[in-house]
């Protein structure tokens, strides 16, 4: 399957539990072997899609402190 073919309608979007109540959060949801990410904020606009190697890799990079958080 394409990723860009994934299927999102009956997806279960999720957040992390440490996520404020503001509305401005990052959810994520995980579809036939891909991970879909949005902005709670704007859930009609087109996800972030990610198959599980390009996840995987992303997930070690935060892991390694690859991605440094200005200000933080």
């Amino acid at each position: 399957m394409d990723k860009y073919q994934v299927n999102l309608a009956d997806a279960r979007w999720r957040k992390s539990s440490k996520s404020a109540n503001n509305g401005g959060c990052v959810e994520f949801a995980q579809v036939d072997g891909y991970v879909a990410i949005r902005d709670s904020r704007n859930p009609d606009r087109e996800p972030l899609i990610f198959d599980a190697n390009e996840w995987d890799c992303f997930l070690d990079g935060v892991t390694k402190g690859e991605f440094p958080v200005p200000g933080i």
